[in-house]
C-alpha cells in the first residue's frame, strides 16, 4: 500500500507563507508590489540558512548582504516604474554544471574547485535578463555522472524525505532545495535522466525538453553534442512553464536551437482534453524494477482525467538501443574528458566513472559511432509510428526507489547486476535518445515513505501538450508536491 503524505525525517522547521507559494504567484505579487524583493529574497535566505545545513542542496552560497542589496535596487527599479521581467525578484540557484559568471562553478569537481567564469551559459544569462536574482549554485555529482548527488568540493546532498537517501541527480541540489523550499523554482540539465530521476527521488516536477528548445552553450562543441539538454524543475507544472518560457528559443550561438514557440505558460490555460496513454512498464521483463514501482505508477495511470491507457511493448531490440547510449554518451561527454584524462597531474583527480567514460571514448571507432547513430534513428521513427497511435508514452521514471545515500550506484536491481553506473538508469535513454519531451509527474510512496516517479514521454515538439498532460495529473493528485513536516 502507498503512502500519499509521509512526513520528512529531518528535523526541519514548517517553511514561511513566501516560501510555500508558486513562483507564478510570488512574480506576480512582486510585480503588483503586494510583495517586495527584499521580503521574498530575504523569506528564501532565511529559509536556505535554517534548512541547507540539513541537507547541502545549496553550495556557492553569496553573501547576503550582496544579494540584499541586488534586492533592494530591484525594488527601487519597480517603484520608479521600469519594466519586470517574468522572473522579477525571484531568488534562484543555478545548477553547478551551468556557467555563471563571477560565481564559482565546480562541476563538483576538485579541478575546477576555484574556477569562476567570465561569461554565463545562455539560458543562464536569460534568466538574469528575466529579472531573477542568482543567489548561488545547486549541488551536482562530479561532472553531473551518476544519480547520486555526491562530489568531493562539497560533499552529498540528501534526500528531501529521509536524510540516509540519495537525492538523486545529477541535478540533485535543485530538487531538494525545491522539495523543502528553499528555493521558488530550479533549472536542471538531463543527459540520462538528470532532470527526471532527481525530482521523481524528491516529489516534485522535472522537465526535460525537446532537443533544441532550450540552448545549450556557450559549447566548444556545439553540433554532435544533442543529448543533454536544460530544462527547468518546479513544485508545479505552472511553475516549470514560466522558468522554460524564459529558458527557451534560438540563439546563435546553439545552431541546432529554434525559435520560441508561444508562450507555455499561457498555453496552460487551455486544460489538456484527454488522449490515449502507451505504458511501456518494465518492457516486458526487459527492465528489471525494484517491487512496488510499477504498482504506484499504474495506480497513477488511473487518475489521469479523461485519458485511457493501453499496455505497449514496442517492437524493437532493447539491449541494442541501450548499448547505442552508452556508445553516444562516451562519443560526446567521455571524448570531452579525455582533455582531463591525459593530464598527468589531473587524472587522479577523476573519480572511477569518468574514467570509465574517457577510457571508453578513446577505443570508440567511427564505425560504431555510426552504428550507434543509426540505431538511434531507428528508434525515432519507430517513435513516430507510436505517436501515431499514442498522445503519450508513460514508463517509471527509476527502477529503483531512493537508496542509502553512502551507496556509489546500485549494483544490482531485482536480482540482475548492473554492468556500469548507469546501467540501472536504463529507463531514462529512451526519451534521450528519441529527443522527446519528457516529464517527471510525482506517483507516491512506498510503505517506507520513498518517493517514485513516472515519466510522460510527447512527440518531438509537442512540449506544450506534455505539460498540459501533466498539469492534468498534477489537479488529480491527491497529495502536494515537495516535502511538507509532520
Amino acid at each position: 500500500m502507498s503512502i500519499q503524505t509521509p512526513p520528512t525525517k529531518h528535523a526541519i522547521p514548517p517553511a514561511s507563507l513566501v516560501c510555500r507559494q508558486p513562483a507564478t504567484e510570488l512574480a506576480a505579487a512582486i510585480r503588483q508590489r503586494d510583495l517586495s524583493v527584499r521580503e521574498v529574497v530575504t523569506a528564501f535566505l532565511d529559509r536556505i540558512e535554517a534548512v541547507n545545513p540539513h541537507v547541502n542542496a545549496v553550495v556557492s552560497l553569496r553573501e547576503r548582504a550582496e544579494i540584499l542589496r541586488e534586492a533592494d535596487a530591484a525594488d527601487r527599479h519597480i517603484s520608479d516604474g521600469g519594466e519586470a521581467g517574468s522572473l522579477f525578484g525571484l531568488p534562484i540557484a543555478i545548477k553547478d554544471l551551468a556557467l555563471t559568471k563571477g560565481l564559482r562553478t565546480t562541476l563538483g569537481s576538485p579541478i575546477f574547485a576555484d574556477f569562476v567564469p567570465d561569461e554565463d551559459e545562455i539560458f543562464v544569462e536569460r534568466i538574469r535578463k528575466a529579472g531573477a536574482i542568482v543567489v548561488g549554485k545547486t549541488n551536482v555529482p562530479e561532472f553531473g555522472l551518476g544519480s547520486n548527488t555526491y562530489n568531493p568540493v562539497f560533499g552529498p546532498t540528501l534526500n528531501a524525505f529521509d536524510p540516509a537517501l540519495t537525492a538523486g541527480g545529477s541535478s540533485g541540489g535543485a530538487a531538494v532545495a525545491l522539495a523543502l523550499d528553499m528555493l521558488p523554482l530550479a533549472d536542471g540539465s538531463d543527459f540520462g535522466g538528470s532532470l527526471r530521476n532527481p525530482a521523481a527521488y524528491n516529489n516534485i516536477f522535472g522537465f526535460r525538453p525537446s532537443q533544441g528548445l532550450v540552448p545549450a552553450g556557450p559549447n566548444p562543441e556545439i553540433f554532435h553534442a544533442q543529448m543533454g539538454i536544460e530544462g527547468p524543475m518546479g513544485r508545479t507544472v505552472r511553475d516549470m512553464a514560466l522558468l522554460l518560457d524564459v529558458q527557451c528559443g534560438y540563439h546563435p550561438q546553439a545552431p541546432l536551437s529554434y525559435d520560441k514557440p508561444a508562450s507555455f505558460l499561457d498555453g496552460l490555460r487551455e486544460p489538456a482534453t484527454g488522449g490515449h496513454i502507451g505504458w511501456l512498464g518494465d518492457l516486458g521483463g526487459h527492465l528489471p524494477l525494484e517491487p512496488g514501482i510499477l504498482d504506484l505508477c499504474e495506480a497513477a495511470l488511473i487518475r489521469f482525467p479523461g485519458f485511457s491507457t493501453e499496455p505497449l511493448l514496442p517492437d524493437f531490440d532493447f539491449e541494442a538501443l541501450w548499448q547505442a547510449f552508452v556508445t553516444l554518451r562516451q562519443a560526446s561527454s567521455g571524448a570531452a574528458l579525455n582533455v582531463l584524462y591525459d593530464d598527468p597531474a589531473k587524472r587522479p583527480l577523476l573519480k572511477p566513472e569518468a574514467i570509465w567514460e574517457a577510457e571508453g571514448a578513446r577505443v570508440l571507432t567511427a564505425p560504431q559511432i555510426y552504428a550507434a547513430s543509426v540505431t538511434r534513428s531507428a528508434w525515432y521513427r519507430s517513435l513516430l509510428s507510436l505517436f501515431e497511435r499514442f498522445d503519450l508514452l508513460a514508463l517509471p521514471t527509476a527502477q529503483v526507489f531512493p537508496f542509502d545515500v553512502t551507496l556509489h550506484w546500485p549494483r544490482e536491481v531485482a536480482g540482475r547486476a548492473m554492468d556500469s553506473y548507469h546501467r540501472w538508469m536504463q529507463v531514462s535513454a529512451f526519451a534521450t535518445l528519441g529527443a522527446c519531451p519528457t516529464v517527471n509527474v510525482p506517483v507516491g510512496f512506498d510503505e517506507q515513505g520513498r518517493p517514485m516517479g513516472m515519466q510522460l514521454i510527447g512527440r518531438p515538439r509537442g512540449d506544450l501538450e506534455v505539460l498540459k498532460a501533466a498539469a492534468a495529473y498534477e489537479a488529480a493528485t491527491p497529495w502536494q508536491s515537495g516535502a511538507r513536516p509532520a
